[in-house]
């Protein structure tokens, strides 16, 4: 299982690293209903990424990973293959589409909204920004089926599973740690996180993109071929 897990953690790291869900976090520490859609903003990211993963394991379980002589069939590979190939060309288009030196960074609409969310919106949006989002989608759909080719136990799934999730929830959950531990610092901390990712989104996310689209198509080849 060490093994297995050990190599889920790059994915994880890699939804982790998601700049709009941490901006978002963010925006929704810095107004009066912080901790109730704080909270709730974590649950659903927490649930959105469990239960993704989950349905993926249970379907890929069900098609059937391995062959007869136990080895992962070889269409779990041709899937990694896709999915690299899709995480790869989201790469190109988010790099290409970087704003330059002086350009105005243009945020998704829905953080304008942060203001008036309800514990019960901030979860919906969480489960879409983990679990709907390509990107994250992508690299859970790609870590399940990692997880169902080491042919482990039930219980060794569910344990693999918690610990992806919770390293993939690292990053939307240190924004409400630095709001809850460190009291009126917070605002100047957070304010700081907002505006550097705010500024480098589009950078962070295609280089994250490529390198674990990179990833998945080395996998796919190093088992096809």
């Amino acid at each position: 299982m060490g093994e297995a897990i050990g190599g889920l953690l790059p994915v994880a790291v890699g939804v982790a690293i998601s700049p709009f869900p941490i901006i978002g976090m963010v925006l929704m520490l810095l107004t009066p209903k912080a901790k109730p859609n704080g909270f709730s903003f974590l649950l659903g990211w927490v649930g959105g990424i469990a239960v993704a993963g989950t349905l993926v394991i249970l379907v890929v379980n069900a098609i059937g990973a391995s062959g007869d002589d136990h080895a992962p069939a070889t269409w779990t590979y041709w899937l990694k293959l896709v999915l690299g190939v899709a995480l790869l060309l989201l790469g190109v288009r988010r790099w290409q589409g970087r704003p330059h030196a002086g350009e105005e960074v243009a945020l998704p609409k829905w953080m304008a909204a942060l203001a008036d969310f309800t514990p019960v919106r901030s979860v919906g949006l969480a489960v879409l920004l983990s679990a709907v989002n390509p990107k994250n989608l992508i690299l859970v759909i790609g870590g399940a089926t990692t997880l169902v080719q080491a042919e482990l136990s039930t219980g060794q799934d569910v344990v693999a599973w918690a610990v992806f999730t919770v390293i993939a929830t690292i990053g939307v959950a240190a924004p409400l740690g630095i709001y809850l531990f460190l009291g009126d610092r917070a605002v100047t901390v957070l304010d700081g996180l907002n505006a550097w990712m705010s500024t480098n989104n589009a950078a962070i996310m295609a280089v994250l993109i490529l390198v674990f689209g990179t990833k998945l198509v080395g996998e796919a080849i190093a088992g096809i071929f």
